[in-house]
């Protein structure tokens, strides 16, 4: 199975790929890898999951944020590549939690995302390196931003 007729047999919608509010590109290509920008979670009708972690929002709103970031990062690689096929593999994820002083569960919030990659590229593909890490504020108070590299197909 492709990766996009996985994405389409989990009946999962993707919010619109999010536009760059300051000075950087979303996905840059450097050989063979594609690195994607920090993504928030974006929800489909384009607001976001605000709130820190541990305070504003349970981990379980934390995973579910953390999970829709994820869906705006394949937002983007379709946007960007035209199709999930072009991507081979999960390298390395960097999860940042918007979380309280207290909070210290950041890879349990940062699971959200890695639980996607791994049912939409499968657990072959799908899991790669990652860190989850606790953080002060995040742009806009939102609750999880991550980044990832991708090894393309």
């Amino acid at each position: 199975m492709t990766h996009e007729q996985r994405l389409a047999s989990l009946s999962l919608e993707l919010p619109p790929a999010p536009k760059p509010v300051a000075v950087y590109r979303p996905v840059v290509v450097v050989n063979n890898l594609a690195y994607v920008s920090g993504h928030g979670p974006v929800r489909t009708d384009g607001s976001l999951i605000v709130g820190r972690v541990g305070t504003d929002l349970t981990q379980d709103e934390g995973y579910a944020a953390a999970r829709q970031v994820g869906l705006a990062i394949l937002s983007t690689l379709r946007a960007h590549f035209g199709s999930l096929n072009a991507i081979h593999r999960v390298v390395k994820t960097l999860g940042m939690v918007n979380s309280a002083p207290d909070f210290l569960e950041h890879p349990k919030v940062i699971n959200g995302c890695s639980d996607l990659f791994a049912l939409v590229f499968g657990d072959e593909h799908g899991i790669g390196a990652r860190s989850a890490v606790g953080m002060g504020p995040l742009p806009g108070n939102i609750a999880v931003e991550i980044e990832v590299i991708f090894e393309l197909a």
